[in-house]
């Protein structure tokens, strides 16, 4: 070999080892770097004329295992999914109230009863009649509160419903510029593993909102499909439309269009639990905002649909007629059972026994439809509202219960129904948590092992100081050429 060949071979030598030790560095500062895939430089060895002419550096490669990063991915979708249902259910609870908790439906109620009962032992002290109007105020403003923070967290699953199909589409649109940036990057023979970690990155960032997998394309692109077979990514990218509306009130909802479902690229999908983009966090919010929050408003007003209808007959008080309301009214009218969607938020105590709207509290004793005060000492009445509130009944709408149940057996089973909702979605974040961390610990695995890049290091020096010493020794060898 020539000297001239053996300083050939040790500058490509020491080119190799400069862009391994870059690698390595690279590796190790970002071991613990989302989204970052752990690099190899690509080694071998360059022949000319038939002779070896040193080390030739054939690129880099990007080391990530696939599989686990989409089952990652898709745990992260389910996680999403659990999530957003739990936080609603857990919202919906705590508005209810614990039972034995002050200021809960259950102890309104108990409230409301024990406040019949002492005013039945003592039909004539006004201030008893006085505590059971607050109490049934109490309990009606409760209901309407519930009913109300219903519709508002149907409003704002709406509302993260834009935000998130807004990054869904920025997303998608930034990763198709990537992937065309890659595609030239790859024709003129440069490193894209940069290009490719902020591209991961981007998919993980909205793998939660709709569970995906990334399938390759040629020269290191990528095309994006949901597990439900929608196309997200392939050349270009899907454009998913959605129109939110500033407030949701009872008697909105997607079938009469006066809520929007989603479209893509302007084709209208299906948002539902079994629809082509289904299992994420923005499934699980048309779901929060269509069926569970429908669902518990359907309930509660069923809960005050008997409520209501529990004081409206006139064999409980016979100074009402066919159509005259109740303590409990629907907004202050009688309840027409036609019109029970929404009652719970127009849910109200009849002004006929509230003295600050006009009324007189002494109708709880003596009838609401009495013209005039009766015998002070008579508890008749009072009795029979304490029975009605306590009598066991069917429920006639509303999917809480089949059995007969008194309004606070009624209540107990509606909040039962919420919080076994909750357990449920709790018990799904902790399965997808674990499932979560389990596989982000196998890619974190096959990731960057510091142990190995650090061994890795300390052979890429030696690797320089052997091509610095071929240096040398050739430098030594022309300096005596020269000397003599």
């Amino acid at each position: 070999m020539s000297m001239s060949s053996a300083l050939s071979n040790a500058l490509s030598g020491l080119t190799a080892s400069s862009r391994s030790a870059d690698t390595v560095s690279s590796n190790i500062a970002n071991a613990l770097t989302d989204g970052y895939g752990r690099r190899e430089i690509n080694l071998s060895s360059r022949v000319l004329g038939g002779q070896g002419a040193g080390v030739h550096i054939d690129g880099v490669s990007r080391m990530v295992d696939q599989v686990v990063l989409a089952d990652r991915r898709l745990a992260d979708a389910s996680l999403g999914s659990s999530s957003t249902h739990a936080g609603f259910l857990h919202r919906i609870e705590n508005v209810i109230g614990e039972p034995g908790v002050a200021g809960s439906l259950s102890d309104r109620l108990a409230g409301l009863d024990a406040s019949f009962v002492e005013a039945a032992s003592r039909p004539d002290s006004e201030p008893r009649l006085q505590n059971v109007l607050r109490n049934a105020q109490g309990l009606t403003d409760h209901i309407n509160i519930i009913s109300r923070e219903i519709q508002s967290q149907r409003t704002q699953a709406d509302q993260s419903i834009s935000q998130q199909v807004d990054l869904l589409n920025s997303s998608l649109q930034l990763i198709e510029e990537l992937n065309q940036t890659i595609l030239a990057q790859n024709s003129g023979g440069r490193d894209t593993s940069a290009l490719m970690d902020q591209r991961q990155q981007l998919v993980d960032q909205i793998s939660s909102i709709v569970p995906m997998r990334a399938v390759p394309r040629e020269r290191g692109q990528i095309a994006l499909f949901t597990t439900g077979g929608a196309i997200l990514l392939d050349g270009r990218a899907a454009e998913i439309g959605f129109t939110s509306v500033g407030m949701i009130t009872e008697d909105m909802n997607l079938m009469a269009g006066s809520l929007s479902g989603l479209t893509l690229n302007g084709n209208a999908i299906n948002t539902s639990g079994n629809g082509t983009m289904s299992g994420g966090s923005l499934s699980a919010l048309f779901e929060v905002r269509d069926e569970l929050a429908v669902t518990a408003q359907d309930n509660l007003d069923s809960f005050a649909r008997d409520l209501v209808e529990r004081f409206q007959s006139p064999s409980v008080d016979t100074t009402l007629g066919v159509l005259d309301a109740g303590i409990f009214t629907d907004a202050g009218a009688f309840f027409d059972p036609a019109n029970e969607a929404g009652l719970s938020t127009r849910l109200s105590v009849n002004a006929l026994i509230d003295p600050l709207a006009g009324g007189d509290v002494w109708r709880l004793r003596d009838g609401l439809g009495a013209v005039a005060q009766g015998d002070v000492g008579n508890a008749t009445l009072l009795q029979n509202l304490s029975t009605a509130l306590t009598t066991t009944q069917v429920p006639v709408s509303g999917s809480i219960t089949n059995a007969t149940r008194s309004s606070s057996g009624l209540a107990s089973d509606f909040l039962s129904a919420i919080s076994a909702g909750r357990q449920s979605a709790e018990a799904e974040i902790v399965f997808s948590t674990t499932k979560v961390d389990t596989l982000k610990a196998q890619e974190l695995q096959g990731g960057v092992d510091t142990d190995y890049e650090m061994q890795q290091l300390l052979m890429v020096e030696q690797s320089f100081a052997a091509n610095a010493r071929v240096m040398q020794t050739v430098d030594e060898l022309i300096q005596t050429l020269l000397r003599m």
